[in-house]
């Protein structure tokens, strides 16, 4: 195999197929970048860390075909300093791969295409298309409240639902859940020509991965295809794909409430700054836990927020609009912050009920193409 590459072409294209190099991993393919390179002007190079893939077509110089995997870290260590505008990378019948730039070269050990795992179909009938910038702002809303390494497993990823003219995302870690609804145009790519009836979760890490790829384009769509246990994203020359988490997602609006006694519309970056200021008594920032909680005083027109630890004491006040009984409430300071974070509405309507009871962070005016919903749980106030 011998192709010549662009040299900056090929460093901005082998850097996007990092994200699913599998970092130690019993398979030494797996912590490769498959090459195939095609008749012509193209080589198509594979990433899979055996729960999510990146495939790219590259435009190159092909004068030799053939499939290899090469390390991934190596070589774009190797590509960072060489100095060419041209890199060429061969592979001889010995499994020796060079690759030389200018008057450099470099060599290492090359593995045989055929030894590289099988990846999902990357091609299937049914699917959708969404635009790129809308995708990409509902996952800005929900993705903070993913789970990680919870004990259930539907939790740890973000739970989708299409229909006719609609996309839903939903994210939920125990303590935090977020909810963004859009009404919007969603192409029907299924070939048996099916209404859209789509659900399934998308796991964590895939989530932020693909947050990372997409674009702030009002232009740009993303055509999602799927099977029952994986799913593909294509975006522009870009081809992502991932396992889906199997299971029942929970039942969120029974979880939900909308029964709240209370309510008080604030200026959303006023209460941000405040929580900001009290982040300096409750966040240990060396070991980044969480060593207190912030107290919330809803009284009259004002927002109480106080915080007290080792670490010292904080208050602040931010006006409000308030309905209700007043109220004293505790959180987790980082917890809160994030949930109004995920809102861009400038003013926000916060309801609660009680100092045990969950509350719920939407903005003041609703959008009837639009829902977004922030739900949190206090914690118990020591006496």
């Amino acid at each position: 195999m011998k192709i010549v590459f662009n040299r900056k072409d090929i460093s901005e294209a082998v850097a996007p197929l990092m994200c699913a190099v599998s970092g130690r991993s019993t398979k030494p393919a797996l912590e490769g970048i498959l090459i195939e390179a095609q008749e012509g002007q193209k080589c198509v190079m594979t990433t899979f860390d055996e729960e999510k893939g990146m495939r790219i077509t590259v435009s190159a110089d092909v004068e030799e075909t053939g499939s290899f995997i090469i390390n991934a870290q190596k070589f774009v260590q190797t590509l960072r300093v060489m100095e060419g505008d041209y890199v060429t990378l061969t592979v001889d019948e010995n499994m020796k791969a060079c690759i030389s730039s200018g008057k450099s070269n470099h060599k290492m050990n090359a593995l045989a295409g055929e030894l590289y795992p099988e990846i999902p179909r990357l091609v299937t009938s049914d699917g959708f298309v969404v635009g790129e910038a809308i995708l990409k702002d509902m996952l800005s809303k929900v993705m903070y409240a993913m789970a990680a390494n919870d004990e259930r497993p539907v939790l740890n990823g973000c739970y989708f639902r299409v229909t006719e003219g609609e996309l839903l995302t939903v994210s939920c870690d125990s303590f935090k859940l977020a909810k963004c609804s859009v009404k919007t145009d969603i192409e029907n790519k299924n070939e048996d020509g099916s209404a859209l009836r789509f659900s399934f979760i998308i796991p964590t890490k895939t989530v932020l991965e693909l947050f990372k790829l997409l674009r702030d384009d009002e232009r740009g769509e993303v055509r999602i295809y799927m099977t029952r246990k994986n799913i593909v994203f294509n975006i522009g020359e870009l081809t992502f794909f991932s396992r889906l988490i199997e299971g029942q997602y929970i039942d969120f609006d029974r979880i939900i409430l909308n029964t709240h006694r209370i309510t008080a519309v604030a200026n959303r970056e006023a209460i941000i700054a405040a929580l900001e200021r009290a982040a300096l008594v409750t966040e240990e920032k060396i070991e980044r836990n969480v060593r207190a909680h912030v107290k919330l005083l809803f009284e009259g027109g004002l927002l109480k927020i106080s915080a007290v630890s080792t670490m010292g004491s904080t208050y602040d006040e931010v006006d409000i609009e308030h309905t209700g009984d007043d109220l004293l409430i505790a959180f987790k300071n980082r917890f809160l912050t994030d949930s109004l974070r995920a809102s861009n509405a400038e003013r926000v309507k916060i309801s609660l009920t009680s100092a045990l009871t969950s509350i719920n962070i939407e903005p003041e005016i609703a959008d009837e193409n639009r829902e977004e919903l922030f739900m949190l749980l206090p914690v118990r106030m020591k006496e």
